[in-house]
């Protein structure tokens, strides 16, 4: 590990146009898409090959008639799904061991830049001997294969190192964002009944140092397996909680270890990790993710979109493209986008990549492009939420103070970006000449479905078609989607239906954690005798074939039988040039049923405006861009609204507080604060008490 002085902006090298294979027909059918995976499976190392590319057995209906006790018994089978099952790698190993062996091992694996200013560079040679010591400290404390680890620390270096460390010696990991409460953590822990939690001491976030050990151990108070927690010194706290025999330091464990470690192969379908769905709609999920099927997609998807191969169908990357990549997905690590596409991914295709611990305007908002520049970022994949901040902290255009010309492709990830946010992005940041990859997937999908590439021909210099600002286009290869209506029919071109993967891919989640029957009744049973995944997203195919997504299906407003999607609401907002954010919900109407009202964030100048002017010119707006039955009842100013960590808005929130209901579930925000700010907006502010 090397500390690094700021550098200066390469420019991005001249690469060669992708072949782009419009609609994948060497693979629609079942056979093909199965050797068409097992083809990228070559892209790992395997210790053992497999011997059954892919089972599937998708729910079948019981005969409940002859059970005695039908109201108890199971009305469907759960779903069996496997792939390269008796195949045996190490996750670790495909992601460090195999890039130093081929004499790679002085190539940049990752830049940090701590929010403080602080930076560290570490190579895949020195990544290798630090997850080989964190692997040894964890066998130390007793982890063995199957245990699980759970890991509350913020965007740091360690962070990727127990996660790897814990992937080699088979240990089932389970990320929690820093910024989770002490509940939050708790509700993981015994879900999970991890045997180790890895914090720290405390963590920077928006230029303070915010303690963290407190609330790891008010997690770890009660009924719970955890024998160990190792702490990371990360803010120089020294009032620190301290359980002797429990709580370990981090450098203390590992200073003794030796950097090397031989890894063990684990079967294909050996669990590497859990990750809980953000809870906008209840109790979070621990979805499982398998080690094999998941390693093969993220490596295939990230070389894919991220302009790694010069074919879509093909199974190596080109040399020259990853020598001259510099990544960065700006999610936090707890969340599946950066699983796949921040962790494993990169890794797994051996390029550099940048990370950073901080918020995106500490201490300035041009943070983000300040740190583009001195790496020299060539892939700029980040949320719309944080787009929409670019733009709210830079009304007027983004200023020439950077130089942004290493960058060659963006792209987006979370929720789906509206179109005008995305027009500015690709105005502003690319130039209005960039591929932008706007990749549609869950954390349930373990990888992305649907996304435009990087070198679709509506992007290419002189195009005569545009590109679809917010459209995520068609199914990458190796999967497929189509939007259906509730009898499972294809719903007409220009019409709002359910978008399913009819076509699964190797790093679709196996089940809920401890609850089949949650992952039988939250995705499969409304098509899973189809053999269909239900997504839980509404969208609309258009005359190309070409799927827009609208958001989750209970994210609809039923106004007089009218039904509206929040996203294309929101959307109609941010065209207004006042408004930098917005979220919309339905609220029940005793003559309409429900009514739409709408939370937005306003530029500066807007805020000294009359609210009542503004109001009635915003819902005028949306009137004339939707039409009169989108109008909403009331459109109300906020500081900001309520988010999860992936950019998630949380619109079960927003009916809440504007009712006065009770809030349920609130540990996946990112942003709990704004919850006291609207209940007081709204004339609710008992509302913010009862979380």
């Amino acid at each position: 590990m090397t500390t690094t002085a700021p550098g200066t902006a390469r420019p991005a090298a001249a690469l060669s146009p992708v072949r782009r294979a419009p609609d994948n027909p060497a693979i629609e059918s079942d056979a093909a898409r199965i050797a068409f995976w097992e083809t990228q499976a070559g892209r790992l190392d395997w210790v053992e090959g497999w011997h059954t590319a892919h089972t599937f057995e998708k729910p079948r209906r019981l005969d409940r008639s002859r059970d005695a006790d039908t109201a108890e018994s199971p009305e469907y089978t759960v779903p069996t799904i496997e792939w390269f099952a008796g195949g045996k790698l190490n996750a670790a190993a495909n992601c460090l061991d195999r890039h130093v062996a081929a004499g790679r091992g002085d190539r940049v694996a990752l830049h940090f830049e701590g929010e403080p200013g602080d930076r560290r560079t570490y190579t895949y040679a020195e990544l290798l001997a630090e997850v080989s010591r964190a692997a040894h400290a964890l066998e130390a404390l007793g982890v063995i294969p199957g245990d699980r680890v759970v890991i509350y620390l913020p965007v740091i270096p360690e962070t990727l190192v127990i996660t790897l460390a814990c992937a080699r010696i088979g240990a089932v990991h389970s990320l929690v964002f820093g910024g989770f409460s002490a509940e939050a953590l708790r509700f993981r822990i015994e879900d999970t009944g991890a045997k180790v939690l890895v914090t720290s001491d405390g963590q920077f976030r928006r230029g303070a140092a915010v303690p963290v050990k407190a609330a790891a151990d008010a997690a770890c108070a009660g009924d719970n397996a955890i024998e160990h927690v190792l702490v990371v010194a990360r803010t120089g706290e020294t009032d620190l909680p301290w359980t002797p025999g429990r709580d370990v330091w981090w450098h203390e464990a590992l200073a003794a270890q030796p950097d090397a470690h031989a890894p063990p192969a684990f079967d294909a379908e050996h669990p590497l990790f859990i990750i809980y769905t953000s809870g906008t709609t209840g109790k979070p999920k621990g979805l499982v993710h398998t080690t094999g099927g998941y390693l093969v997609q993220t490596a295939y998807t990230h070389a894919l979109l991220f302009d790694l191969v010069d074919d879509e169908l093909a199974a190596v990357n080109d040399p020259a493209r990853v020598d001259s990549t510099v990544h960065w997905c700006t999610a936090d690590l707890a969340w599946v986008t950066a699983h796949t596409y921040e962790i494993y991914g990169p890794l797994l295709n051996g390029i550099t990549q940048v990370i950073y611990e901080g918020t995106p305007a500490s201490p300035h908002p041009g943070r983000h492009f300040e740190i583009i520049e001195r790496y020299g970022v060539t892939h700029y994949y980040t949320a719309p939420t944080l787009i929409r901040s670019h733009i709210g902290n830079f009304p007027s255009g983004l200023p020439d103070t950077w130089d942004l010309s290493s960058i060659r492709l963006l792209g987006t990830v979370g929720e789906s970006i509206n179109p005008e946010a995305w027009r500015w992005f690709r105005r502003e940041i690319g130039g209005d000449a960039l591929p932008v990859v706007d990749t549609w997937w869950q954390s349930e999908t373990g990888a992305t479905i649907m996304s435009p590439r990087p070198h679709d021909s509506c992007f290419e210099p002189g195009a005569d078609t545009a590109p679809k600002p917010g459209c995520a286009t068609r199914a990458v290869p190796g999967v497929s989607t189509r939007v259906v209506d509730e009898s499972g029919a294809d719903a007409p071109d220009g019409v709002q239906g359910f978008v399913v993967v009819d076509r699964i891919g190797p790093s679709m989640a196996r089940t809920v954690w401890g609850d089949p029957q949650r992952y039988l009744d939250s995705y499969w049973r409304a098509f899973g005798e189809r053999g269909w995944f239900f997504s839980g997203d509404g969208g609309r195919r258009d005359a190309d074939g070409d799927i827009t997504l609208l958001g989750r299906v209970d994210d609809v407003i039923n106004v007089s039988g009218h039904r509206l999607s929040t996203i294309e609401l929101e959307s109609a907002l941010i065209t207004h040039p006042d408004v930098v954010e917005a979220g919309s919900t339905p609220i029940a109407d005793p003559l309409t049923g429900q009514a739409a009202i709408a939370y937005v964030v306003l530029t500066r100048a807007a805020r000294h405006r009359d609210a009542a002017e503004v109001e009635a010119e915003l819902r005028a707006h949306v009137a004339r861009e939707i039409g009169p039955v989108a109008r909403p009842a009331r459109v109300i100013p906020v500081p900001e609204v309520p988010k999860t960590r992936s950019g998630k808005i949380m619109r079960r929130l927003l009916t809440q507080l504007y009712e006065g209901t009770p809030l349920g579930d609130t540990t996946s925000l990112q942003n709990p604060a704004a919850i006291a700010g609207i209940a007081r907006i709204v004339g609710h502010p008992s509302a913010a008490d009862d979380r």
